[in-house]
C-alpha cells in the first residue's frame, strides 16, 4: 500500500472518501474534484496494476495530479494505493483517511474491475475477481464506515456508482447488481446512525475507453445527442453529499441523460 498526501490548510472541512481515483479523467476524479470545490477535504485510492491491464494503460502521476487538482480548490487530501480485491484493504484505507485527515463523513466508491466476457468465456477467476473488488469490497467499505462512522445525524453518506450492463460484461454487471443491493441495505440498517445510502447509474460515461462505433452507439440511444462526462454524474455526487441532498435515501438513480 502506497500512501500519499497533501497537508491540510487548518480549515475544519468534512472528509470525503472517494475510491476508484486511478486516472484524471475518469469519473472519480472529477467527483473528487467536484465535492473539494464544495468545500470537502478528500481521501481517495486507487490501484496501478489494474490499469496496467487495461487498454487505456495507467497514467503515470495521475495521484499526484489530482491532488495537486485539490489543493487548488483549498482540500487536504490524501492518495492509498490498495487492491481492494484484498479483504483487508478497505481496513486499512480507512485507517490511513482518518489518522491523516480525520472521520470520514461521505464514502463515494467509484472503484471497479471491469473486463468484458458473457456467459460462456468468463473463468472462474474472472468471475471471482469482479465480485470480490465490485461486490465484497463494497461491502466492507459499508461495514468500515457504519463501524467507525461518528458524525451527526443527518450528515453522513455512502454512494456507489452501478452499471446495468451485463450482456457480454457478465461478471461486470451482475457484481454490480450485488453492489446495488449491498448500498441501498446500508440505507436502513444503518438508519441509526443517521446517514443516507443511494447508487447512481451514470450510464455510459467517455472516459477514453471508447471506440468510436461504441461512441456512435451511445449517442444514438441518447436523446441529448452527447455522451456522458465525468463531471455529469460529479454533480450528482455533489448534491446527495449535500444538506439539500438529505432527503434522497435508499435509491437507484439515474444519471444518464435518458440513454435506451
Amino acid at each position: 500500500m502506497t500512501i500519499t498526501e497533501q497537508e491540510p490548510d487548518g480549515r475544519s472541512r468534512p472528509l470525503a472518501l472517494v475510491t476508484g481515483v486511478g486516472r484524471t479523467v475518469g469519473i472519480g476524479a472529477g467527483i473528487a474534484r467536484r465535492l473539494a470545490a464544495s468545500g470537502w477535504d478528500i481521501a481517495f485510492s486507487y490501484w496501478t496494476p489494474y490499469d496496467d491491464r487495461m487498454p487505456w494503460g495507467a497514467e503515470p502521476g495521475a495521484a499526484e495530479a489530482v491532488r495537486a487538482e485539490l489543493a487548488g480548490y483549498g482540500a487536504a487530501s490524501v492518495a492509498v494505493e490498495a487492491d481492494l480485491a484484498d479483504p483487508g484493504a478497505p481496513a486499512e484505507v480507512f485507517e490511513e483517511a482518518e489518522r491523516r485527515l480525520g472521520p470520514v463523513v461521505a464514502l463515494v466508491m467509484c472503484h471497479c474491475e471491469s473486463v468484458d466476457s458473457g456467459l460462456l468465456d468468463t473463468t472462474v477467476e474472472s468471475f471471482d475477481r469482479h465480485f470480490a473488488v465490485n461486490a465484497r469490497a463494497t461491502w466492507l467499505l459499508i461495514r468500515e464506515y457504519g463501524r467507525r462512522f461518528r458524525g451527526a445525524p443527518g450528515t453522513g453518506r455512502i454512494i456507489a456508482l452501478t452499471s446495468d450492463h451485463t450482456v457480454g460484461n457478465l461478471p461486470y454487471g451482475a457484481s454490480k447488481g450485488a453492489l446495488d443491493r449491498i448500498t441501498l441495505a446500508a440505507a436502513h440498517e444503518l438508519a441509526h446512525l443517521g446517514v443516507t445510502a443511494n447508487v447512481v447509474n451514470p450510464g455510459p460515461v467517455d472516459t477514453g475507453w471508447m471506440s468510436e462505433e461504441v461512441k456512435a452507439g451511445c449517442l444514438a440511444r441518447t436523446p441529448l445527442g452527447r455522451l456522458g462526462t465525468p463531471q455529469d454524474t460529479a454533480h450528482l455526487v455533489d448534491f446527495l453529499c449535500s444538506p439539500e441532498g438529505q432527503w434522497i435515501n435508499g435509491q437507484l438513480l439515474k444519471s444518464n441523460g435518458g440513454s435506451a
